[in-house]
């Protein structure tokens, strides 16, 4: 049975976040320490808090560890009102890369390592960031990964190497750490390593500038010389990373989905007004079928990237892996969602340049969203690979 209503607790949970955002969330979007790096972590904290006072705070977590508890679906309502704002998933604490890591903590890591990283991390006691992307090299071809892990001769490994593009990375309390090891006696392979910040052997060698700027603590670039761990710091078991990458990457292609498609409503609904207020040529520019053409395009993608997303997360509450639907939905929603921004910014004119509105700010945003967790080119080759296949389960 295919049904697209929302239950009472649906639609309940949906007007709360949305007026959450709406009332005190978006008021906060000139604040100062709203950055061109992310807002800041006191402007986090404050927002935590209040969204805590809301009974609204970390909803993809487990009861167990502080949350609401939520499957994906019901993620992808609650997420997509939270993307009203870009300030709203870190007030949620539904933002990446935590969202993500909490994930996949909550699916991999052992009973002591939930209790040091995910604890605190679901609490919102500290921020994490997930390093795997490389300059030059491992991206959006992991398997040219150059970060390598040594054994250490005594159960742990030594890490050296960098990463780049690593969100979250300045102010993290950890850090999860895709390496390759290399063990000629035993098990080899890319494995994920966990490890609290700030730590010796570890430097942030530089905040990047880049075009977004809803990510609290930026993009960074950093270094690791002789960074030492022990053997309880492997996230797994060894040599399975890209296995683990995928039980991470695949739900949060799809939340990164949900929480544009939030902003793009948004910004729909901004040049939408202004079409029925700017008057040209005698009558409201959104009655010139130039503009309002637009409007109606406007509405068909955010549609159609809406059901995308339900019937990928579908999937995933019914236990199947997705990664073919999400990636499906990662190239088809990210596509759509910077051809509404695009056309938003048309419709304002002027106004769409400028940061008198917010749509400024998620155009970029979106545009950016066309690039990480996998850029639309990798996704398609992806998809046409397990096309070619005969079986593609």
């Amino acid at each position: 049975m295919i049904d697209f209503s929302m239950t009472d607790r649906q639609r309940e949970l949906k007007e709360r976040v949305t007026a959450f955002i709406d009332e005190t969330v978006i008021p906060y979007e000139k604040d100062a320490r709203a950055t061109s790096h992310g807002p800041t972590d006191e402007l986090r904290v404050e927002l935590n808090a209040l969204a805590k006072e809301a009974g609204l705070f970390a909803p993809h977590v487990s009861e167990e560890y502080g949350g609401l508890g939520l499957g994906h679906v019901d993620r992808a309502i609650v997420f997509e009102a939270a993307g009203r704002s870009p300030l709203g998933p870190v007030a949620l604490h539904c933002a990446a890369p935590d969202e993500g890591n909490m994930h996949l903590l909550e699916k991999v890591a052992t009973h002591a390592q939930k209790e040091k990283y995910l604890l605190p991390l679901a609490s919102g006691a500290v921020r994490s960031c997930f390093a795997m992307t490389e300059r030059g090299g491992a991206g959006a071809d992991p398997s040219d990964m150059k970060t390598v892990a040594t054994p250490d001769g005594a159960g742990g490994y030594i890490i050296n190497g960098s990463k780049w593009l690593i969100t979250g990375a300045d102010g993290a309390g950890f850090s999860i750490i895709m390496a390759t090891v290399d063990d000629p006696k035993g098990k080899s392979g890319p494995t994920m390593f966990l490890t609290p910040l700030p730590a010796e052997g570890v430097k942030l060698d530089r905040l990047m500038d880049t075009m977004d700027s809803s990510f609290t603590g930026g993009h960074g670039e950093i270094v690791y010389e002789n960074l030492r761990v022990g053997p309880d710091a492997v996230l797994g078991e060894v040599g399975e990373g890209f296995r683990y990458a995928q039980v991470r990457l695949a739900p949060a292609r799809l939340t990164h989905c949900m929480r544009w498609l939030g902003g793009a409503t948004r910004a729909h609904e901004i040049a939408t007004e202004y079409a029925r207020q700017r008057h040209a040529f005698g009558k409201p520019i959104g009655e010139h079928e130039g503009v309002g053409f637009m409007l109606a395009d406007n509405e068909i993608d955010i549609a159609q990237s809406r059901l995308t997303i339900w019937h990928t997360a579908w999937l995933l509450d019914q236990g199947e892996h997705a990664r073919h639907e999400s990636s499906m939905a990662k190239v088809a929603v990210s596509e759509a969602l910077f051809r509404i921004v695009d056309r938003c910014v048309q419709t304002l004119g002027g106004l769409g340049m400028s940061r008198e509105t917010v749509v400024e700010q998620l155009f970029r945003e979106i545009r950016g969203f066309r690039i990480y967790d996998g850029p639309s080119e990798v996704h398609r080759w992806a998809i046409a690979k397990r096309v070619m296949r005969a079986n593609r389960t």
